[in-house]
């Protein structure tokens, strides 16, 4: 299998790179519009073609490389069928799986962040988007997001995949690159809760302020825009 995960310093954002290796096909997880120029050219290096690319959720704080790398490539643009995005070529339901040759991910719907989250499990790893980060949880104040369904997404669904299940998350801002379920059960202090009220509580009083980008970016990714709109 190949794997690259890259890092958008701006928004601390990874995207990943994903292909079997075996037919040179490949995917792409939320990627940021800014370095759409460096995903061509790794994929060239590696004598890769795109076929798919996928966002976890409607991102605040960056433009998403969808629509680019669509406009390039002539990929197949994914989100999951709770997605307001209005270019979006496949949405998938949860539990539906994607396939590119070898690799197989099963969608998995993890409101809360917002009310469009998914998680992608493949294997011996799970990508998060903002549901789950490492030492951390996604905020759960805008985007019609909801702290009870964020308790029920990390509780009821990804804590409950296997132990040594590898967590890639869409963010991280503290140069961490993954971890694992069983780290984040036992050392994640969002996790060291005894109730839904109490994670609510916690949540519910964070006091964040909004993504720089938040008024720019909702927008232009339910939109669609490409690089020569921006």
């Amino acid at each position: 299998m190949i794997f690259r995960q890259l890092f958008d310093t701006t928004s601390c954002t990874y995207t990943y790179i994903i292909s079997s290796g075996i037919g040179r096909e490949a995917l792409i997880i939320d990627p940021v519009i800014e370095h759409t120029d460096e995903y061509i050219k790794v994929l060239e290096k590696l004598n890769l073609k795109l076929v798919k690319v996928i966002d976890t959720h409607i991102h605040a704080d960056h433009i998403t490389g969808l629509n680019e790398l669509n406009k390039r490539t002539n990929c197949t643009r994914i989100m999951g069928e709770k997605s307001k995005s209005e270019v979006i070529d496949l949405k998938i339901k949860d539990n539906e799986k994607i396939n590119v040759e070898k690799i197989e991910l099963k969608a998995i719907y993890t409101p809360g962040h917002t009310d469009c989250s998914y998680s992608y499990l493949m294997n011996d790893r799970v990508f998060t988007g903002d549901t789950l980060l490492i030492n951390g949880t996604g905020r759960t104040d805008f985007q019609n997001g909801n702290s009870e369904d964020a308790y029920d997404s990390l509780f009821n669904k990804l804590l409950k995949l296997p132990e040594k299940t590898l967590v890639y998350p869409a963010h991280d801002y503290n140069g961490k690159q993954f971890s694992t379920i069983e780290n984040e059960k036992n050392n994640n202090p969002r996790l060291q809760v005894n109730s839904k009220e109490q994670y609510v509580e916690i949540m519910n009083n964070l006091n964040l302020t909004n993504p720089k980008m938040i008024d720019i970016a909702v927008p232009a990714n339910i939109k669609g825009i490409t690089l020569d709109r921006l």
